[in-house]
């Protein structure tokens, strides 16, 4: 695995999809502390229900959840699990995210968790709320999908 471009995927926001439609997409670093990036690489991570928050011209991911490393000590020990942590984005795409959420309706949320090369990255989305009807016409569109894909298969 020493592809020079390689990515593990840690977590995925399916429900993202689901909730939202999804827009932009722009992939942000995350700054950790101490033993929170061998608690990444483990996988204990939940990006649920993380969103982006936009403060002071910074891009901050809020209610993340990155699991305490087992074998932490000292100073590394992370007391919050679901802290605020800071993403590292261009400015310019802190701007555009900015602009985004500033629009009526619209958010930013997680869409994907992983490591690239060995340093973790955020898929993050700019994103507006679905209807109820929408949600109701994405189910039955894939369970088209479903019974068109068992059709072809027997």
């Amino acid at each position: 695995m020493s592809n020079s471009n390689s990515i593990k995927i840690l977590a995925n926001n399916r429900r993202a999809s689901y909730e939202y439609e999804l827009g932009q997409r722009f992939e942000a670093g995350i700054a950790l502390s101490g033993g929170e990036i061998k608690s990444v690489r483990a996988g204990h991570v939940d990006i649920r229900d993380a969103y982006v928050f936009i403060r002071k011209g910074e891009a901050w991911l809020m209610q993340a959840h990155i699991g305490a490393y087992a074998l932490a000590t000292g100073f590394s020990i992370v007391k919050d699990e679901r802290r605020e942590r800071k993403l590292l984005l261009h400015k310019k795409e802190i701007i555009e995210i900015a602009r985004g959420t500033e629009q009526r309706g619209y958010t930013t949320v997680a869409t994907k968790l992983y490591l690239k090369n060995g340093r973790a990255k955020i898929e993050i989305a700019l994103a507006r709320g679905k209807k109820l009807y929408d949600k109701r016409q994405a189910v039955a569109k894939r369970e088209s999908q479903r019974d068109i894909e068992r059709a072809l298969h027997e």
